[in-house]
């Protein structure tokens, strides 16, 4: 008898990729949920904190381009998404042993450089192991889906209430713990991608070629505004609900877990959407939608829930970024040379929008007042918007509609 269909190894790799990327993130925003704990004892101003946040972007995005591309060369994912999830794991210990900014500084640089091959690596291992028809879903759910579950969840409420109880710095090293487990079942599970393996040669395709693809340099273009559009927003917004707003770090929290459920909810609709009705439209649609978050936080004068729930609506930009992240260059590209795609428009973004834009946000908090870095990330998921006009479809069931329409117009 056949196992159900829930029980296929294609949707055990959609887990534990997601798992992966999902702990990723729960342990690079476990600095900005506990800031309003080590800000005031570190003695940190705004620009330090948007610094912090560069530091990690910087080295993020070289190592992301670099193994990538080392990983294409190989056809070797599994070992090397194994061994930087245990580092940046263990780097989450170091972030809780610091004593002063450099300390934190050099804690998060290192952390960077461990994070940042973990979604390159693991969304070209699921595009590999994708059916043609789940592609957008599972990549979705593997970039946005389980990710905003497992960071922007469960890390506020779990970590702000460790850090009330038991300081900032032990919540730091329970931050550890999780992507440790998940670097084991990866171990034991998940199988190297014999489709890419078998089909495809080890040579390295240039920065030039990837690029004459029109696809792969407006994902760049646009992956360079909504990176930022996001840790700008992750970087200052509980520090601004806290400083400015004057919530507790409790009600802080549980505003943040509520905005993680939209943005979970975002990253099953929009890419569903964008396999039925096209990957442009709704790519540009919801960039548009992103700049209701940034705005509301700063102009909404309504109850708190209200307030939540219009945050929300704003962040399902959010399921956007697996979109222009990996689905439309994994369509767009050979898939042997995926993971140097998905590196090259990961690392461009944190790179350029990562690095400059929580560090100049910071600097503008400093110099123009609290809601600068709000007003920024509004601008810049709108020009985000427009430059997603320019892509080229991908969607293969709106390719093959288009098809049969043209088939039909021939006839």
């Amino acid at each position: 008898m056949n196992k159900p269909r829930i029980f296929s190894y294609e949707n055990l790799v959609v887990l534990l990729m997601g798992a992966a990327f999902g702990f990723v993130f729960f342990d690079r925003l476990a600095l900005n949920f506990l800031a309003p704990f080590f800000v005031p004892e570190l003695n940190l101003n705004n620009s330090q904190v948007g610094l912090l946040a560069a530091g990690l972007a910087l080295t993020w995005a070289l190592s992301g381009y670099a193994v990538g591309r080392l990983s294409d060369y190989l056809q070797n994912r599994k070992p090397l998404l194994v061994c930087a999830i245990v580092i940046f794991s263990v780097c989450s210990v170091g972030s809780g042993l610091a004593n002063s900014f450099l300390a934190l500084l050099a804690a998060r640089l290192v952390m960077g450089l461990a994070e940042g091959p973990v979604l390159p690596i693991a969304q070209s291992i699921m595009a590999a192991e994708s059916s043609e028809h789940r592609r957008g879903f599972n990549q979705g759910v593997v970039q946005n889906f389980l990710s905003s579950l497992l960071s922007s969840f469960a890390a506020p409420l779990a970590l702000v209430a460790i850090g009330e109880s038991y300081g900032w710095r032990n919540a730091f090293y329970v931050a550890a713990v999780p992507g440790l487990v998940v670097a084991a079942l990866i171990g034991m599970f998940i199988r190297e991608p014999s489709s890419v393996t078998q089909r495809f040669s080890r040579d390295r395709i240039r920065l030039t070629t990837m690029l004459k693809h029109r696809n792969i340099w407006v994902c760049a273009i646009v992956s360079c505004l909504m990176v930022p559009w996001l840790l700008v927003q992750v970087t200052f917004l509980p520090l601004y609900l806290v400083q400015t707003r004057g919530l507790s770090p409790a009600a802080m929290s549980i505003a943040l877990a509520a905005i993680g459920i939209a943005t979970a909810a975002s990253s099953i609709v929009v890419p569903a959407l964008s396999d039925r009705f096209g990957r442009r439209p709704v790519l540009s649609l919801f960039a548009f939608v992103g700049a209701i978050a940034p705005a509301a936080t700063v102009t909404f004068e309504g109850p708190l829930p209200l307030m939540v729930v219009t945050l929300g609506i704003g962040y399902f930009a959010a399921g956007t970024f697996s979109l222009f992240m990996a689905t439309v260059p994994s369509e767009t590209i050979p898939p042997a040379y995926a993971a140097s795609a998905l590196g090259f428009i990961m690392g461009i973004g944190e790179l350029v929008g990562g690095v400059a834009g929580p560090a100049l946000a910071g600097i503008a908090a400093d110099a123009l007042g609290p809601s600068s870095p709000m007003w920024i990330a509004a601008a810049l998921c709108t020009a985000a918007g427009l430059v997603c006009l320019m892509l080229q479809e991908t969607a293969p069931r709106v390719l093959d509609r288009t098809k049969r329409v043209i088939a039909g117009s021939a006839a």
